[in-house]
């Protein structure tokens, strides 16, 4: 039996190769996968669903994996992002860093440590999603809104986080 949770993960690169490859496999892994080919498509895909990690390639035609990774944690803050590169330099790296990238891999990229890595970001996502959710809750309960007022405040957050 399965346990793992659904991770839903985007990805996004212009190498039509790599996405195709990566999505077949992480969907054997039970994976929930949206595949875009550019960091617009990738910020429109956020703008109408969750996910829990992306992985973003650096060098992309119009907007970057840099610029990309940041649009996406404004829309999606909670979201970890995992940077893919073919271009690996320690300039690219450190900028990815300064946006919190949960991790960043160079091409080609060794499969089974990509998952353990995704797996390990959802975990991160989790902490900071779980703790988050609970300093908010904690912020209500103090507020003293009453039942109503709390119910409809939780309500609000359970929305806003996707917590059931």
């Amino acid at each position: 039996m399965n346990d793992q949770p659904n991770i839903r993960v985007l990805l996004v690169d212009d190498e039509e190769t790599l996405l195709e490859y990566l999505s077949k496999r992480l969907l054997k892994q039970r994976f929930t996968v949206k595949s875009t080919f550019s960091g617009e498509e990738a910020i429109e895909a956020a703008k109408e669903e969750h996910y829990d990690v992306a992985v973003v390639d650096l060098k992309m035609p119009g907007i970057d994996g840099v610029e990309t990774q940041r649009r996406l944690r404004e829309i999606q803050p909670f979201l970890q992002c995992i940077v893919l590169t073919g271009y690996a330099s320690v300039d690219t790296a450190l900028e990815s860093g300064q946006l919190d990238a949960f991790q960043y891999l160079s091409k080609p990229v060794d499969y089974d440590n990509l998952v353990a890595i995704i797996k390990d970001a959802y975990k991160k996502r989790m902490e900071i999603q779980g703790s988050k959710f609970k300093e908010q809750v904690e912020e209500i309960y103090r507020a003293g809104l009453g039942k109503r007022g709390m119910r409809r405040a939780i309500g609000e957050l359970h929305k806003i986080y996707g917590v059931e």
